[in-house]
């Protein structure tokens, strides 16, 4: 999506450093949107800012360690103050450690959880206070959460992150009910992407291979791209594209849903 159906809107994007929460900070920017990039990835951070930048609209860096409630604070009145306002905050940062359940450690559940749900449930608490109407920004907006497929269907190795991302979807349509009763004028939806083959993915299908999950790379791919009726794997523009439609005065009548974006890999 290239028009500019987002022109005015200010952004902030969690882990919009690298992977998918670059290109959806770039489609956002694509779509007329300012935006501001936080991650703890400084210098990519400030990369993709500067791409942003040069499109013509506002781009931003802040340091955001989501974890941290102090960081957010910081980095929404950052957003608000470099970029003019605040209406849509994007979901994004999240990491996936791999593990069969009987080798699962206590530190790499931490850390998931910390980083997928405890950072989601700061983000919506941050957005809701500066987007409602006595807010910072105070005209409110659309927060997009991303969770995964995972969360939808039961796929071996990653127990313990579909769980976080079980919990993201839970809590988006909490979030919904509260801000749309308590008249924040914030929507908030959900997105599931499939296995898309950045980094991520790719760690994941050499670990499914680790595990005696698969023969091989290719193997374990197939597998996914066999439980796909569209018959190909996610990419970072179907994701970016759900974005933008949920963000939009399209969506004005969208919340509490989670958008499956996985090509019926869940259905």
């Amino acid at each position: 999506m290239s028009d500019k159906k987002l022109a005015g809107r200010k952004a902030l994007v969690t882990g919009g450093a690298n992977g998918i929460g670059a290109d959806v900070a770039l489609a956002l920017a694509a779509a007329g949107a300012d935006v501001m990039i936080g991650d703890i990835l400084v210098d990519k951070g400030k990369d993709v800012a500067g791409k942003i930048a040069r499109s013509g609209v506002k781009g931003g860096f802040v340091a955001l360690d989501v974890t941290d409630d102090a960081q957010w604070s910081r980095a929404t009145a950052a957003t608000v103050s470099e970029l003019g306002g605040f209406d849509i905050l994007i979901n994004n940062a999240g990491i996936e450690i791999a593990s069969l359940l009987i080798n699962v450690e206590t530190e790499d559940l931490r850390k998931m959880c910390d980083v997928n749900i405890i950072g989601t449930a700061l983000g919506m608490k941050h957005a809701f206070r500066a987007m409602r109407p006595e807010g910072a920004a105070g005209k409110g907006g659309a927060v997009v959460n991303i969770a995964s497929v995972a969360a939808t269907i039961a796929f071996p190795a990653i127990a313990v992150y579909s769980g976080t991302k079980s919990a993201v979807d839970r809590m988006t349509r909490i979030g919904a009910v509260e801000a749309g009763k308590l008249g924040f004028g914030v929507r908030v939806n959900c997105i599931y992407p499939g296995l898309i083959a950045n980094e991520m993915g790719v760690r994941l299908a050499n670990d499914i291979v680790s595990f005696g999950l698969a023969p091989d790379v290719n193997a374990a791919v197939s597998d996914v791209v066999g439980q796909t009726p569209l018959g190909r794997l996610a990419e970072h523009s179907d994701v970016a594209d759900a974005v933008i439609f949920l963000c939009s005065h399209e969506a004005r009548f969208i919340t509490g849903v989670g958008l499956p974006v996985e090509g019926g890999m869940g259905t």
